[in-house]
């Protein structure tokens, strides 16, 4: 019967939650396009990334302190976190908000994003000295192509594409290329909380001003939208945000993006799950492709 103790005790959850995580993950992140289309109605984008933001730094900085966790150590701890959150959360979702508010189609913005694990691996190794091995590059233009294939129906029917629109995308998912390497490289020994804390104080100072200078304030305060924050904060940037920099300490950054890869496929099931979004069998073998693609990388 002793034998069957360690089953239940912390030691046992430690070795489980690396390996549950990177599927949490994907879960989680998938739900931002939900949130996305949920708030629509109902808030002005940079208007609600900002509230986010700011209720999200107040959440983990309540966690942190319950915890007692340390803190920044001078002014190059603060430096490097806010950084981080400036280009992972201000200017990656800044601009895919923007752009999709300027008439960029949804899917066009998600193939954009899709880009982030061949960014990734290509700049790995001159910025981090990290090797990115001929199976994990097979894996990733196989996800590649995968994501492509999920995402083909909505582009085919997106019509034009502003191109202002297309550049600002496009540059988020260089944003948030960069801020993946740089919390690689400096925070390979930090409290993930109140990193996380100082991050989205550094996504808050970038966004709220964008928010005032071109926004009227527009946030309705309705169910939908009071729902859709809630979520956006405890699970999605609080939840999803601290296991993401978890899977960036523990794993190879090349690695980890190509987790990216299988957040088109989800986001469409649960379109199609609680909005009735048709799935074509493009979008089938699609999904199918990109699990291949991401399994690929990982053994890569």
């Amino acid at each position: 019967m002793n034998r069957l103790l360690p089953l239940s005790d912390a030691s046992w959850a430690a070795r489980l939650a690396p390996r549950l995580a990177p599927g949490l993950f994907v879960l989680i992140w998938a739900t931002g396009f939900i949130v996305a289309r949920l708030i629509a109605p109902h808030a002005e984008p940079l208007t609600f990334l900002s509230v986010r933001f700011g209720l999200t730094a107040l959440v983990l900085t309540g966690i942190a302190l319950a915890a007692g966790a340390p803190w920044p150590k001078g002014w190059r701890g603060w430096r490097d976190a806010m950084v981080a959150g400036v280009l992972i959360h201000g200017v990656y979702l800044d601009a895919v908000f923007f752009a999709v508010n300027r008439g960029l189609p949804a899917g066009i913005a998600a193939l954009v994003a899709s880009l982030q694990p061949l960014l990734t691996a290509a700049v790995a190794g001159p910025l981090l000295g990290e090797r990115v091995s001929g199976l994990r590059w097979l894996g990733i233009a196989v996800g590649l192509v995968g994501a492509g294939l999920v995402l083909a129906p909505r582009i085919g029917a997106s019509g034009g594409i502003p191109p202002a629109a297309l550049a600002v995308c496009f540059c988020g998912t260089v944003g948030i290329t960069l801020g993946t390497l740089w919390q690689k490289r400096t925070a390979a020994a930090v409290d993930l909380r109140t990193n996380a804390a100082a991050q989205f104080v550094g996504a808050l100072l970038l966004t709220l001003p964008l928010a005032l200078l071109s926004e009227r304030g527009a946030f309705d305060l309705s169910g939908p939208l009071l729902l859709g924050l809630a979520w956006a904060v405890l699970g999605l940037s609080v939840g999803g945000i601290l296991i993401l920099l978890g899977l960036i300490r523990r794993g190879a950054v090349a690695g980890v993006a190509a987790l990216f890869y299988l957040v088109p496929p989800v986001s469409a099931a649960m379109a199609f799950g609680l909005f009735g979004e048709t799935l074509a069998p493009v979008q089938l073998v699609g999904m199918a492709v990109a699990v291949l693609g991401v399994a690929i990388a990982s053994r890569g």
